[in-house]
């Protein structure tokens, strides 16, 4: 049988704080785009699937840390929208994450993106994570890719930020996800083109903007390789930037938060803009 196309991304990750000190910094990452359904009938090549790799994949990593033995992340993404209501996300579901490198990795944040039969997208799904082993989801109702949804920030993520204010998050492809297993897409001729923009407004006003965006390689051998020799310890990377800039803002003097009592629910809804 042969094993699903997933993709890696090669692009940027961008952030900028506005107060009370300006911060900012660009940093080359990589991260890879998966299609869960596909990976979970004929797998994936060029990534280690729930065995260690130079880079892996791991069900365990993602939503209630279910083994793949119990069905994986994809099972536990389907219940959470049964349970919550949602239906029609019967086409391809792709996750953006950072993947395992070196048996390895730290996922601030990764987005499940649900389509329909048709390649509408149904729902989106903010799922992050935070430096005390806590996990929140953002669920994004309504979406489509280029719209401005909204969510009330409800979980701690840096000691700079206090838990209140909304996130605005904006989600933009070319060509659409529909394409990306085309013939086109495969051989490379067409590299889809990903961004992913968060904004973090408080009672002040916008406070933090953050941009993923990549460029879409199809998973094989080759990009693997390229990705380890140019990023060797990137999830390592990532753990330590953010101690890093933590750091900075810290001799900035900004003002620095307790960590609060996670929220009852593991679960929050987008709102109305």
């Amino acid at each position: 049988m042969t094993p699903a196309v997933g993709f890696i991304g090669w692009g940027r990750v961008a952030h900028e704080r506005m107060a009370p000190k300006s911060h900012a910094f660009e940093h080359a990452s990589f991260f890879v785009m998966l299609p869960m359904r596909e990976m979970a009938r004929r797998g994936i090549q060029a990534l280690g699937l729930n065995r260690w790799a130079p880079l892996s994949f791991y069900d365990e990593d993602h939503g209630d840390a279910r083994s793949s033995g119990q069905g994986g992340a994809l099972a536990w993404f389907d219940e959470l929208l049964e349970r919550e209501g949602i239906t029609g996300v019967d086409g391809e579901v792709w996750l953006h994450c950072y993947p395992r490198v070196w048996g390895y990795a730290f996922k601030p944040v990764s987005f499940w993106y649900g389509h329909s039969a048709s390649g509408a997208l149904v729902v989106v799904l903010a799922e992050v994570n935070n430096t005390f082993g806590e996990r929140h989801f953002y669920l994004l109702t309504q979406p489509a890719y280029g719209r401005t949804m909204t969510a009330d920030k409800v979980f701690h993520v840096s000691p700079f930020c206090e838990v209140n204010g909304h996130y605005e998050f904006r989600f933009m492809t070319t060509p659409s996800p529909v394409e990306w297993q085309s013939a086109a897409v495969r051989s490379k001729q067409i590299r889809p083109k990903t961004v992913a923009r968060i904004e973090y407004h408080d009672e002040n006003g916008l406070l933090l903007k953050t941009r993923v965006s990549g460029e879409l390689e199809p998973l094989s051998r080759a990009s693997v390789r390229h990705a380890l020799w140019h990023y060797p310890f990137m999830t390592l990377a990532v753990m330590f930037l953010i101690h890093w800039h933590a750091l900075r803002l810290w001799l900035k003097r900004v003002s620095f938060f307790r960590k609060p009592t996670p929220p009852a629910a593991a679960v929050s809804h987008s709102t109305q803009p």
